[in-house]
């Protein structure tokens, strides 16, 4: 079995469309991510239609305000059954700790997101932030070690910092993944699955590559593939 696993993200309209993809490819993907796209026209109906199918849900809703709110955010999302969620690394340590504690309360697995795949230094200048993302990603990757929390989102790029930083046990969810041949779209510090994998992700994010797919099915099973033949072991 693959060390690195797949996450599909489903970036679609309708929970119509998001079933129909998960049906088509079956058993051999056991994790799906559910983003605000999604959530915001479907809502939780969605997340409980994807748990009856005996999916794993990655609920990428990026809780980013007061300790309290966010703290209570966690135990709903984890009452409805998500498996992992995250918040934003940059809410500050006290928001980050109080998420931990309700997320302590379930076996919800939290995590925070550090620097956007989006983001550049450019880009981060423009907020105010003098440093580079991967300088930036391991600050907020320590900070959330710190107060409890499983893992981060980061860009493959980060992988290796933080868990020397970190741990090899503290989690690596990877978004910014395109296959060889896909386009970059709005992502900036993208890798391939083959490269993240060998940069010991615990899991990618892939959405587009498989959703554009004429076989998506296929699309899922060649990375998983590629992810299997290129993990750490």
């Amino acid at each position: 079995m693959s060390k690195t696993q797949l996450i599909a993200a489903l970036d679609l309209d309708s929970a119509a469309a998001a079933f129909a993809l998960v049906d088509e490819i079956g058993p051999a993907l056991q994790w799906y991510k559910v983003g605000k796209q999604l959530f915001t026209i479907e809502g939780p109906e969605l997340v409980r239609g994807l748990k009856q199918r005996g999916k794993k849900i990655f609920l990428d809703l990026k809780y980013h305000d007061i300790p309290n709110t966010v703290a209570q955010a966690i135990r709903s999302a984890a009452a409805l059954g998500a498996d992992m969620v995250n918040v934003h690394a940059s809410g500050g340590p006290a928001m980050l700790s109080a998420a931990a504690k309700a997320a302590a309360e379930s076996e919800v697995c939290l995590i925070a997101v550090t620097v956007l795949t989006s983001l550049d230094a450019e880009q981060l200048h423009a907020v105010g932030l003098a440093c580079s993302p991967a300088e930036q990603a391991l600050r907020l990757a320590e900070l959330s070690r710190q107060a409890g929390l499983a893992g981060v989102v980061c860009s493959a790029h980060e992988i290796e910092s933080i868990k020397k930083a970190c741990g090899t046990d503290f989690i690596t969810v990877v978004p910014g993944i395109r296959p060889a041949g896909s386009a970059a779209g709005d992502q900036k510090r993208i890798m391939s699955p083959a490269e993240a994998a060998r940069a010991g992700a615990d899991y990618i994010v892939v959405g587009r590559p498989i959703l554009a797919a004429d076989k998506p099915s296929q699309a899922a099973q060649k990375i998983q593939d590629e992810l299997k033949n290129n993990s750490c072991s």
